[in-house]
């Protein structure tokens, strides 16, 4: 997505809608249910323009503790100061990465920052609940399911020959 700010740099216009989709960067065991949904506005207040957007994005997924199918929608906040080429320095930029967007010929490119941060806070596992339990080492059984029966209880390969003591 581009907006041409210009008619918001030349005082015209003090604020823009946003809403489009956007395509996610592939994650590997990940399943996008369509594109992310991009929504916001960016306001100029006196030359101090903030650019205020949220993502949603529909992913199914498998649970990585017990396997099981997880559908949810992952909601990420971006937020960040608007300024035009040579307003702050390349170093000022290096070190607040996460703060500042560009302007490139009075135009704000959005797609590749917003995928950018999809792609960085996307959660790394993903849980059908925070208590799952995962699977049982023994059967596989997921344990939400109840008792399995396996025993649980192993004792050390080394301290078997004491398990063999306590038995006589």
């Amino acid at each position: 997505m581009v907006i041409d700010l210009k008619p918001m740099l030349r005082g015209e216009i003090n604020s823009i809608d946003i809403d489009f989709v956007l395509t996610p960067e592939i994650i590997e065991d990940v399943t996008f249910e369509g594109g992310a949904r991009v929504f916001g506005k960016i306001t100029n207040q006196a030359g101090y323009m903030r650019l205020v957007l949220k993502a949603e994005l529909p992913y199914v997924a498998e649970c990585a503790r017990c396997l099981e199918e997880v559908r949810g929608v992952f909601s990420l906040d971006f937020e960040r100061t608007v300024v035009t080429e040579g307003m702050v320095s390349e170093e000022k930029l290096e070190e607040n990465v996460d703060e500042y967007i560009v302007l490139e010929d009075d135009k704000l490119v959005l797609d590749d920052a917003v995928r950018e941060e999809l792609l960085f806070e996307f959660p790394k596992k993903l849980l059908c609940s925070e208590d799952c339990e995962g699977l049982c080492p023994k059967c596989g059984k997921p344990k939400k399911d109840g008792d399995c029966g396996c025993v649980t209880k192993e004792i050390d390969p080394r301290l078997e020959v004491l398990k063999k003591l306590l038995d006589k």
